[in-house]
């Protein structure tokens, strides 16, 4: 089946092409610009859009991890129609699940192109190219451009952290395959880069999301490496690794105490500080999920029941975000047990599409897993930059996975 008649085979080549091309841009630009972003997508969109035909479409929506996010979507957009909200918080609420949509697309297109390594690259450039700005900016003063906060030029720390966590366990990844095929070579620069990485989070910026991810990964890696004894051994060196860290980096250190006095402060007083906010805003949607625990409040309901929650009251308690700051209890507000059931199978289903053993497979559960662990204490899924890194890496990196088994060859009995 063609995709469309009107393009030619050669034509149909080059959109295709193209359309790769596009998928690496977008990687490349994500790192850097919101802006540059949003218009790559668009034009990735355009571009993939005429190459792909209903079949490959229907194939990808048949399975569990292309069709869970459109159905997520569809129960979204169902959920405007009993949302105590106007119509535009209701569509604005809907645009947050929009980019579940790609997830199929992206999954079609690299299951049948050989260039998702060029999205891969290109990410990993990028990436690299904020570490070497973020160091930079760190070690040698007077430079002219600077962030908001020191070593954070581009983004926001959040999206710094975890992406340099990704690269962190990819590397690590690569080299346990690398010497496990006794390619010692590149091991060392393996290595050492993702000390590089590692180190920018832990002495010049992080963020509390990644230390609540780094040690689920490091455990993952271990069970990854050498079953039950690899996760036992991880847990014991994390534990050093932690303690030596938090010995060695005032930075983290100041961050940890300031973490604590917060929390302490919220428990004595209600006191309107980070930490109190998270935990406040957590203690609410639960309350908010309890009176209508099936469908939820309707799409677009957040800020309306954070904005009535918050009437007559002081201190965090009057606070009224836009979001629970947890991804379950924001698809939960909105779509009840229902929602957050399909959320949860969804992240399921994607985190089996790489329960494979090569390093793609790795690359693909490590995104999964530092999305779901991090979206504890983030409505990540909604945001941008992690929206958006979810929604390419699973579905770049799952379509190269499902490449490499329709060309695995079939056993025989």
């Amino acid at each position: 089946m063609t995709a469309l008649p009107i393009l030619s085979s050669f034509d149909r080549v080059r959109w295709i092409r193209a359309a790769d091309w596009l998928a690496a841009g977008v990687a490349v630009a994500l790192p850097w610009s919101t802006s540059a972003t949003g218009i790559l997508i668009a034009l990735w969109l355009i571009a993939i859009l005429p190459t792909l035909d209903a079949g490959s479409i229907r194939r990808e929506l048949a399975t569990a991890a292309g069709g869970l996010p459109v159905l997520l979507w569809v129960l979204a957009a169902v959920g405007m129609l009993w949302a105590d909200v106007t119509w535009s918080e209701r569509i604005h609420g809907l645009g947050g699940y929009h980019r579940l949509l790609v997830i199929p697309l992206l999954l079609a297109q690299f299951r049948r192109s050989a260039h998702g390594s060029w999205v891969i690259y290109g990410f990993f450039a990028s990436i690299l190219g904020v570490l070497l700005v973020s160091w930079a900016s760190v070690l040698i003063p007077g430079l002219p451009w600077q962030g908001k906060v020191a070593g954070v030029l581009v983004k926001n720390y959040i999206f710094q952290s975890g992406s340099f966590l990704i690269c962190v366990f990819v590397l690590l990844g690569r080299a346990f395959d690398d010497a496990s095929a006794h390619r010692w070579r590149p091991v060392p620069g393996l290595v050492a880069l993702a000390v590089l990485f590692f180190a920018n989070i832990v002495f010049v910026v992080t963020s509390r999301t990644a230390l609540v991810v780094a040690p689920v990964l490091l455990l993952l890696l271990g069970w990854r490496e050498f079953g039950w004894k690899g996760l036992v051994g991880a847990g014991l060196l994390g534990s050093i690794v932690g303690v030596t860290i938090g010995m060695g980096s005032p930075y983290l250190r100041e961050r940890l105490i300031t973490s604590e006095a917060e929390l302490q402060a919220y428990v004595a007083s209600d006191a309107e500080n980070s930490t109190g906010l998270h935990l406040e805003f957590l203690r609410k949607s639960l309350s908010f999920i309890a009176t209508a625990p099936i469908i939820g409040h309707g799409t677009g309901s957040i800020p309306e029941q954070f904005r009535n929650a918050a009437v007559g009251q002081t201190g965090a308690s009057s606070a009224a975000p836009g979001n629970p700051h947890n991804q379950t209890f924001a698809v939960a507000i909105q779509l009840g047990l229902v929602g957050a059931a399909v959320l949860i199978a969804m992240w399921i289903a994607h985190f089996m599409l790489f329960r494979g053993s090569g390093l793609i497979a790795w690359i693909g559960m490590i995104i999964v897993v530092q999305n779901v662990v991090s979206s504890l204490v983030n409505s990540h899924l909604f945001d941008f930059g992690e929206g958006w890194l979810y929604v390419f890496g699973v579905g770049v990196v799952g379509g190269m996975a499902l490449r490499e088994r329709d060309s695995a060859p079939a056993a025989f009995c």
